[in-house]
């Protein structure tokens, strides 16, 4: 075998497991060094290093929304799981200094550039790869899907909105753009914002020519070209720019064309509990399936109650409050309980309490049909054209539709452009609730402020408020990481 030199200071991980699993074709020439030699040995870097499988890096955002209430300590039973959300839900600005225990999955920064240097790994190693052009062309449109995803993770999570309160993007900071495991400099400095969209986008439009070209995806484990377009919806969306709303019509137009399948609720009602709306089995809206039961191994709210009492945070009243009676999504996307005599709503069927096989994060339908829907009611606003109010109205009842029982659902229909983009943002919050931290982003982009009351450990409430464009938009980096690289410009707050 050929032995390369890593020209990184890390260059990954490797587990035991992945060792085993590889020992037939990958040899270990130091304990941080790996040389892959085929195809078929860079492909199992990707599939190890590169795609997220078991993985959550952002659950803790849910406790950051409206989507969540506190509910103080009622058992000591959930004294770690109302210590490791405190200080997020209190919106403290030291959530992640030294001083407090960070739980690892809050450590959003780690987790996914651990992921983007597997995928720089395979970008560069596949320069030295002897394959067909397709077969390359193959994993690159895989890697680069993934590595603008995890940046766009990252954007969502650390750096400021695009286009709100007056941030302009040439100025406002951005993230350290790694494209390379052979970097110079060990210690990189924040790009601005714009750089740092620009990439991720792209890293998603080339990632959608490529695998258009020259890869079709298997199942939805893998990412194909229609992940890819899905997932520039969602870019485009939170990009929050007028020049984009054409982009997300036409992604979401070939997507849906090419993929139309809503899941009726009505059909599987007491099975979706078990299961929920990632699992393939029985839901055909997915479109790219990943992670674990982020919900049921949560550090910060437990899978079923341990005691008579309530977890430290549940479902806000409020977000359930937003489903009218008829609506299927209000029993099928939440664990309702009952203790201590007190009714109240955990986390849980959206996304399956069992569903340990299939993943439970990704990108599905229904988020397309809302993101077009969106585009079209922007649309509608900016010009008065009445196609663009039908199709918003289209896509919006084309989906609620499915979230009734059979037969059922009436339409909704709605002249004024204003109360339509409401109703479509509504039901945005209905359909995309604890999920993929789809509501953070919202806050942010649409300027909102949100109101926590805390309740300690003996009772007491008190009021914390995340105004309208407050600094904590961009959370704080992590001090584990700040401290590792002096050149790194810490969030203002």
């Amino acid at each position: 075998m050929r032995f390369l030199k890593l020209n990184i200071v890390v260059l990954f991980g490797v587990s035991a497991l992945f060792l085993n699993s590889c020992s037939d074709f990958l040899e270990e020439t130091s304990q941080d060094e790996i040389i892959p030699e085929t195809l078929e040995d860079l492909s199992a870097v990707m599939y190890s290093e590169a795609y997220p499988y078991l993985f959550s890096g952002d659950i803790y955002l849910n406790l950051l929304t409206d989507e969540m209430v506190s509910n103080g300590l009622t058992s000591d039973s959930y004294q770690t799981n109302f210590e490791n959300g405190m200080q997020i839900y209190m919106y403290t600005k030291t959530m992640f200094d030294g001083s407090y225990l960070i739980p690892t999955d809050a450590n959003s920064w780690e987790l996914y550039y651990k992921k983007i240097k597997g995928c720089n790994v395979v970008l560069d190693y596949l320069e030295n790869i002897t394959a067909s052009e397709k077969d390359i062309n193959s994993l690159k449109g895989q890697v680069l899907f993934l590595r603008g995803y995890y940046y766009f993770k990252l954007a969502s999570i650390y750096c400021q909105p695009y286009s709100v309160n007056q941030i302009n993007p040439d100025e406002a900071l951005g993230l350290p753009l790694v494209l390379s495991m052979n970097v110079q400099d060990i210690f990189p400095k924040r790009t601005s914002l714009k750089a740092t969209f620009d990439q991720i986008e792209a890293d998603l439009k080339t990632s959608v020519t490529l695998l258009k070209e020259n890869y079709t995806a298997p199942s939805p484990f893998r990412v194909g070209y229609l992940a890819a377009e899905a997932m520039l919806t969602r870019f485009y969306i939170y990009k929050n720019s007028k020049e984009d709303l054409q982009s997300i019509i036409d992604y979401s137009t070939d997507v849906i064309s090419n993929k139309p399948s809503l899941t009726y609720l009505t059909s599987f009602k007491t099975t979706f509990h078990s299961k929920g709306i990632y699992d393939i089995d029985i839901s055909n809206e997915p479109i790219w399936v990943y992670g674990t039961s982020s919900v049921r191994a949560s550090n910060y709210w437990p899978l079923y109650p341990i005691t008579n009492s309530k977890p430290p945070y549940s479902v806000s009243p409020l977000l359930t409050s937003l489903y009218d009676t008829e609506d299927l999504r209000n029993e099928a996307y939440f664990t309702k309980a009952t203790n201590s005599g007190s009714k109240y709503n955990s986390v849980g069927n959206k996304i399956g309490l069992n569903n340990n096989q299939y993943g439970d994060r990704g990108i599905r339908n229904a988020e397309v049909y809302l993101n077009r829907a969106e585009a079209y009611c922007r649309l509608f606003l900016e010009t008065g054209m009445e196609d663009y109010r039908a199709n918003a109205l289209q896509d919006l009842n084309t989906l609620r539709e499915t979230r009734y029982e059979t037969n059922t659902y009436t339409s909704v229909d709605i002249a004024d452009g204003q109360t339509l983009l409401d109703f479509c943002l509504e039901e945005r919050r209905r359909e995309l609730c604890l999920e993929e931290g789809l509501r953070w982003g919202d806050i942010k982009r649409l300027n909102l402020g949100i109101n926590h009351t805390f309740i300690d450990a003996d009772g007491n409430s008190t009021d914390y408020t995340l105004a309208p464009g407050d600094l904590l938009y961009a959370l704080p980096i992590p001090y584990n990481v700040m401290e590792r690289n002096p050149e790194l410009s810490q969030n203002p707050r």
